[in-house]
């Protein structure tokens, strides 16, 4: 269990939260939300005992063992992939190295057999003769082969690294896991694997994460960073959203009758703890949703942006004839012999575990891009937009601020509309003036998705659009491609963006050719476990 008792933080003037009180108890999954800066990061530093909150406490019991997903890819450097993962375990790992020293003792007294014999009956303990086992088993289930257990993690490429720093924060059955932005990088089977790895780990799991599916999946609480606090409500993160959509609608409502909101707010509380789940995450949380009452819902200060993909005209019935494209970049094949044709109202996903090979084709389709050998050719009615996966080309060296760079996209030029497009995308008051060179990134990707909404066109294409976003912005994105009514081209690793935009999935396969699939992207992953693809 973790306590937190009156917790603050403020640097300087600003506070990003004040008097918190919080209970993380064994069993159950906490996941962190709130808006870029509310401060999570920060939060899981405190929990950790890694920086020190300007006022309150954070109570561990003794004995507690605490894991931590670390984010410095270099500092085991010099490790192998076996000892970075067992100093997960410091105890372990310390007693190892003590063995060792003792073992390796030209002069081997009594005494030292004494200490020799403690130490072996700790090890065994702390399950230390399973180690290797079980850092196996972990590396298998991210995807890693046998071979790189004992390879040295200076010599991993960066993915990998990755891997191993959480398979360290999950070894040797720690009572509670922190873990920040763990699926990262992951590929779809490493993060089921990590999902099925939480939903049977009986200890207590923090979690911040920009992933809706793996929130929705792993989660029995809510943690919200918002009005400068930090409140924790029951429930996944579907759930946290829908009743805090309620919430805000009844606050906006307050000349309707309250009772008339409380039966709706009490009959969507039932639906939701109703619905079938494999988990036994999610069977606790449907026991605590039971008794969940309306004044326990959430209500949030969260402000969303306003995608909404309009097109100028219908295209016609040619869109998109991809044929017999190839690419080989440094040696390696991306691209062989891909062929397809994109109809009418299609939504396609392209998937696949090389990102390279990904951007490649989009790139190729959107003519930034020479193929070896091949063909791409759009249909004379269509229109397209692109949101590439680098933005840098339309931010450096410019000049321009806000009011300035949007113009160039937009058939009315006048300051007061281009002020209410740019109000509308979360940027007001006197950001409309900011230079465009030193926006954020999540900034600057809604000034892309602002210059696509402006272009009308009917074929949307986007690589990555959902990096550097938030949570509400992420939200905003795939509610927006979900109403657009006509082509929508797209890579992505959000599952939940997938699987509610796609009706087409696209795989490039590791030897750079395809499956292609009419279906959405959860029965396209069944029918690849069952092998009937």
């Amino acid at each position: 269990m973790i306590t937190v008792t009156n917790v603050g933080l403020q640097f300087g003037p600003s506070k990003l939260f004040d008097k918190v009180n919080l209970k993380f108890t064994p069993g159950n999954c906490y996941g962190i939300i709130g808006a870029n800066g509310a401060g999570k990061s920060t939060f899981l530093r405190i929990l950790s005992g890694e920086l020190e909150p300007t006022s309150g406490s954070v109570e561990i019991p003794p004995n507690v063992r605490m894991s931590v997903l670390k984010q410095d890819h270099f500092q085991y450097d010099a490790f192998t992939v076996n000892d970075t993962i067992i100093q997960g375990n410091p105890r372990l790992y310390e007693i190892m190295q003590e063995k060792e020293a003792l073992y390796a003792k030209e002069d081997f007294t009594e005494e030292d057999g004494e200490k020799a014999s403690e130490l072996e009956g700790e090890f065994a303990e702390l399950n230390g003769w399973e180690a290797e086992t079980e850092i196996a088993q972990m590396l298998q289930g991210l995807g890693l082969s046998s071979d790189v257990q004992y390879a040295i993690m200076g010599e991993l490429e960066d993915r990998a690294k990755i891997k191993v720093l959480l398979a360290q924060a999950l070894f040797g059955h720690p009572n509670i896991i922190l873990l920040d932005e763990p699926t990262n990088h992951l590929d779809i089977q490493s993060i089921r694997w990590l999902e099925d790895f939480l939903m049977d780990f009986d200890g207590t799991v923090i979690v911040v994460s920009h992933d809706r599916h793996f929130l929705n999946n792993v989660c029995t609480h809510i943690v919200d960073i918002d009005y400068n606090q930090i409140k924790m409500y029951v429930g996944n993160y579907d759930f946290w959203y829908e009743s805090s959509r309620m919430v805000q609608q009844m606050i906006k409502n307050q000349n309707k009758k309250a009772e008339e909101k409380i039966k709706e707010l009490q009959a969507f509380i039932q639906r939701f703890a109703a619905n079938k789940s494999k988990s036994r995450q999610a069977t606790s949380r449907r026991k605590l949703l039971d008794k969940l009452t309306v004044e326990e819902m959430p209500a949030s200060s969260r402000r969303y942006p306003w995608v909404n993909f309009q097109m100028d005209r219908e295209p016609g019935k040619e869109i998109l004839q991809v044929e017999g494209v190839n690419l080989t970049q440094n040696g390696t094949v991306l691209l062989k012999d891909v062929s397809f044709r994109i109809n009418r109202n299609d939504k396609v996903a392209i998937i696949g575990e090389n990102e390279l090979a990904q951007t490649a084709l989009v790139k190729i389709i959107m003519g930034e891009q020479e193929p070896d050998s091949g063909l791409v050719k759009w249909g004379v009615s269509t229109s397209q937009s692109y949101f590439p996966k680098d933005n840098t080309a339309f931010f450096q060296d410019c000049d321009l601020n806000l009011i300035e760079w949007l113009r160039q996209y937009s058939q009315d030029e006048h300051e007061s509309y281009l002020r209410g497009f740019l109000g509308r995308m979360l940027f007001s008051g006197e950001d409309v003036f900011k230079p465009v060179k030193i926006l954020s990134g999540g900034e600057k990707v809604r000034c892309m998705l602002s210059r696509m909404m402006l272009s009308g066109a009917n074929c949307l294409v986007l690589d990555q659009p959902t990096n550097h976003l938030d949570l509400e912005s992420i939200t905003a994105v795939n509610n927006g491609l979900i109403d657009f009514k006509s082509v929508v081209i797209f890579t992505s690793h959000d599952h939940q963006f997938i699987q509610t935009i796609a009706n087409r999935i696209i795989e490039i396969q590791k030897d750079g050719t395809i499956i292609d699939r009419m279906t959405t992207y959860d029965e396209y992953l069944e029918r690849k476990e069952q092998g009937t693809l």
